[in-house]
């Protein structure tokens, strides 16, 4: 159902749910993903994570022969208004419906799109930090069609990537985004040939995860901790946040250049 596949810093977590539902989540996949992503950021060694539906689909959003289970208001009630409801104060949240939706890593994750990336599907992969798409790939908030609303981010999200008037738009009518308009509008960052998105993700997993880290995680956070926040705030916070990944780094990384390594642009020898 999922599973993980490790090279070196970078973990590929793998989920496996398509001859059943094109990986659609259910309740055992969610928990699995949630697991997953959390030993990746315990880990010390470990330092970006790649997300791969296999089979050719990303995820098909939420499992709608579970979600039919759930018609009664007693089982609605129990499985999702209490069991996943969002926390007030600093409390720690349950998953999302579809998972890791909720988590707040401190390392990068890189979404692999072939097919759909649908409904709850879409909502996992904004929950990412980059997304590379094959010509495959697509996005889509299908669950227009069945009267399930956003409830893994999707709303909060889409509007940060594309603007709030074409997320409204995405989101209210429910169309099909392809992979060559996602990489337009920004919903994605790459599209590469027709089932190569996992390898062309983990190439840029590694390229990421042979940086050092205290700078990549750094950055990494103040651009997550700063989106909306007064200008003044934001400068505040991004300097506390690197002033002491230049301590951890920054001072041997200008050694090293010094030295002569990565002159004229070269990022091979650092």
């Amino acid at each position: 159902m999922v599973r993980i596949e490790k090279n070196g810093p970078v973990w590929t977590i793998i989920h496996s749910r398509f001859k059943e539902a094109r990986n659609a989540m259910d309740p055992q996949s969610a928990d699995a993903l949630v697991s997953a992503f959390l030993a990746f950021d315990a880990d010390p060694a470990a330092r970006v994570a790649v997300l791969w539906g296999e089979g050719g689909a990303f995820c098909a959003g939420w499992d709608l022969k579970y979600a039919s289970s759930l018609s009664g208001r007693e089982a609605f009630q129990s499985e999702i208004v209490e069991g996943l409801a969002f926390p007030t104060g600093a409390n720690t949240a349950p998953r999302g419906p579809m998972g890791p939706t909720r988590l707040e890593l401190s390392k990068p994750v890189i979404a692999a799109v072939e097919g759909p990336a649908v409904a709850g599907g879409m909502e996992v992969a904004l929950w990412c930090d980059i997304r590379v798409l094959d010509e495959t790939g697509y996005f889509g908030v299908y669950c227009r069609r069945w009267g399930i609303p956003l409830l893994d981010g999707g709303s909060v999200r889409l509007p940060r990537l594309v603007g709030q008037g074409r997320a409204m738009e995405i989101i209210l009518t429910g169309r099909k985004v392809p992979a060559e308009e996602a990489l337009r509008i920004g919903l994605c960052e790459q599209v590469v040939a027709n089932g190569t998105a996992r390898q062309a993700a983990e190439t840029m997993a590694h390229n990421i995860a042979r940086f050092p880290q205290a700078a990549v995680q750094t950055d990494r956070r103040s651009v997550l901790e700063t989106y909306g926040t007064p200008v003044r705030e934001a400068l505040r916070r991004e300097w506390a946040n690197g002033v002491e990944a230049h301590f951890k780094e920054g001072a041997s990384g200008a050694a090293r250049f010094a030295g002569g390594l990565g002159r004229h642009g070269d990022y091979e020898r650092i």
